[in-house]
């Protein structure tokens, strides 16, 4: 099994099969826009903009697990980070990272790469997963590491 496996909802709602970033390096973030890190978007912007077209994508998955800091509808999440932020990676439905309704995809990258002290939970929003060009999850940044921080793994996995 790897990350290609799953199917899920982009911001429209429309179905969406992880198959189509195959041999793409992804970072899948879940985000929040009333977060004292919802600034991050900042430099996952940077990212995608940089390596976009060197076969690289940001995933962004909205989530109000988090003291509820993404209380908007999808629609009103989009245009938040578009007016706010310029997004122009890819964001999906909000979903549940935690819990008995977390969605597959995060069942999945949270087995594959645990947190601090090999837990599997997500701690808070902006935690971010790296996944290389085959699928497989190989690293998990808190949400303190910030995306440009991240440049230099990614850049190991584009070669």
């Amino acid at each position: 099994m790897n990350i290609y496996d799953f199917n899920v909802k982009n911001i429209k709602n429309e179905d969406v099969s992880m198959s189509i970033y195959k041999d793409k390096v992804l970072l899948i973030v879940n985000v929040a826009s009333k977060c004292g890190f919802t600034p991050q978007y900042e430099g996952l912007e940077k990212l995608h903009e940089l390596y976009n077209d060197k076969d690289f994508a940001v995933l962004a998955f909205p989530s109000n697990q988090f003291s509820k800091q993404e209380p908007g509808t999808n629609e009103e999440i989009q245009e938040f980070c578009t007016l706010n932020y310029s997004v122009a990676f890819d964001m999906f439905a909000k979903v549940d990272v935690n819990g008995e309704n977390t969605i597959p995809l995060y069942q999945f990258l949270k087995k594959e790469a645990k947190g601090l002290l090999s837990t599997e939970g997500i701690k808070w929003n902006f935690t971010k997963f790296l996944v290389d060009k085959n699928g497989k999850v190989c690293e998990r940044y808190g949400s303190a590491k910030k995306p440009m921080d991240i440049e230099k793994d990614i850049l190991k996995l584009l070669k």
